[in-house]
């Protein structure tokens, strides 16, 4: 075989987990002589290879009900992940006995008050926060949790129309949509334009009268470098024969990430390590791509295209004895 291999230069993990990860390995590192433990609340990245390397220098991860049964924990260290927690996890932990080492995302904190914000505006006048965003996401139920579960979540094109047939969403009342920060920006510029033709209709006004109405208010809360990335892995997946995905398979940004891939390049695969490669997937001459999502570590990246590279040489023949 002759297999040239690219990896995405713009892959790999974005600002708000290199911020986490670096801000864990400073704790971990300084503490190594004492053996102190740092738990981190849910998976600080969507990467098993990455957790296992995190975990061996003393990183723990625990979830919402590990938290409740830990009633007395006597100084120890709890890392709030990028994605960010709502305000009654940080008063439960502090309860708790936890030390919080905070490293929610800026992007992610500036959203969060944003939809504070919203939420006083709104009330006076009855007004409706939506969010375009994945159910149950640890970002959107910190999201939700600032304003008390008063949002409601959208996913896609028919939750939106089942919100709206149910009244969860009333076209009558204001409505001010936030996004997830990783979710698609394509999804979510025909999330808001269904919404708004929705409302001018049903308040039986032209388009652009009802906007000067100000009804409804779309905020733009996609993170600036995953919407850069959705438009750049865009024309790297159409610039090669075939596209290896790696990314963890519980990763929400990549799902979307890696289905945007294939939309373009039918030879699109997701694995989340080199062991998952298959060489029948290769063709001689094959130009491949490598690429990944936000919490694809770089190096994860390097041994991918590494193994891919090993393709060109001939597997030896095993000797008959």
């Amino acid at each position: 075989m002759n297999i040239t291999v690219d990896i995405d230069s713009n892959s790999g993990f974005c600002a708000g987990v290199i911020r986490a990860i670096g801000k864990a390995e400073d704790f971990m590192d300084s503490h190594a002589a004492d053996g102190k433990k740092l738990f981190s609340l849910g998976a600080i990245v969507h990467n098993d290879a990455e957790l296992k390397r995190l975990e061996s220098k003393g990183l723990v991860c625990i979830d919402r009900d590990d938290l409740d049964d830990m009633l007395d924990a006597g100084g120890e260290s709890l890392l709030i992940r990028a994605h960010g927690e709502p305000p009654q996890t940080y008063v439960k932990a502090r309860s708790h006995g936890f030390d919080i080492i905070d490293c929610t995302c800026p992007v992610v904190l500036r959203l969060q008050k944003d939809i504070r914000d919203a939420y006083d505006r709104l009330r006076p006048v009855d007004g409706q926060i939506v969010l375009f965003g994945k159910p149950g996401h640890a970002e959107v139920l910190g999201l939700i949790g600032q304003v008390d579960g008063n949002a409601t979540v959208i996913e896609n094109m028919q939750m939106l129309q089942d919100a709206v047939a149910s009244g969860e969403i009333d076209l009558m009342r204001p409505v001010e949509i936030f996004s997830q920060t990783t979710k698609s920006p394509a999804e979510y510029a025909a999330i808001c334009t269904r919404l708004e033709t929705m409302m001018a209709e049903a308040n039986e006004l032209p388009l652009e009268r009802f906007r000067g109405r100000q009804m409804f208010v779309r905020h733009d809360t996609i993170c600036s470098q995953v919407a850069t990335r959705h438009a750049r892995l865009s024309a790297f997946a159409m610039e090669h024969d075939i596209i290896i995905f790696v990314s963890g398979k519980s990763s929400s940004n990549g799902k979307v990430l890696c289905e945007r891939c294939k939309s373009l390049n039918i030879r699109t695969y997701h694995i989340d390590s080199p062991a998952e490669l298959r060489r029948e997937w290769f063709r001689e001459d094959d130009k491949a791509g490598v690429c990944g999502a936000a919490s694809t570590p770089k190096w994860l990246l390097e041994a991918v295209a590494k193994e891919i590279l090993s393709y060109n040489h001939p597997v030896p023949e095993s000797s008959a004895d």
